[in-house]
């Protein structure tokens, strides 16, 4: 398949799929007579996994660095679980701080409800401010009795 209908089934534009290409995330393309690069179907299911991958936070050095090891074949299968689970334990940590997260938004929204629903810790009111009587500049002495 041509570059356009990659692009167009991966959902990736054409420009990202030579720079993956280029920085070593794909593989290069055979080429047909007219030299234009001509996709297996089966880079596909490649695509998409990377696309987990870079939707999960995996940063593209370890991208690269998995793709590298997929390359050298069945030997390297360790490391690239070693690396795969290192990255599920960054995942699964931020996926707890956003569990947190959501616990407060929910808790903020449910507090919008009604005043008795309010959590005092997220949404009490601001401390009352005093002011200053009217009148009387900042620092001033009171008069004195004559």
């Amino acid at each position: 398949m041509k570059i356009g209908e990659l692009a167009k089934r991966a959902g990736l534009s054409a420009h990202t799929i030579r720079y993956y290409e280029r920085i070593g995330l794909l593989p290069y393309a055979d080429r047909d007579r007219s030299s234009q690069r001509d996709y297996d179907a089966s880079i596909l299911v490649w695509i998409a996994f990377l696309g987990r991958l870079k939707t999960a936070g995996m940063p593209i050095r370890d991208m690269l660095r998995y793709a590298a090891l997929r390359e050298r074949g069945v030997e390297t299968e360790a490391e690239r679980r070693a690396l795969l689970e290192q990255h599920r334990e960054r995942v699964a940590l931020h996926l707890a701080e956003l569990q947190d997260c959501l616990l407060v938004l929910d808790t903020k929204i449910a507090g919008y409800a009604g005043p008795e629903q309010r959590m005092k810790e997220y949404d009490a009111p601001p401390p009352e401010r005093r002011r200053k009587p009217a009148g009387k500049p900042a620092g001033a002495r009171p008069a004195r009795a004559g």
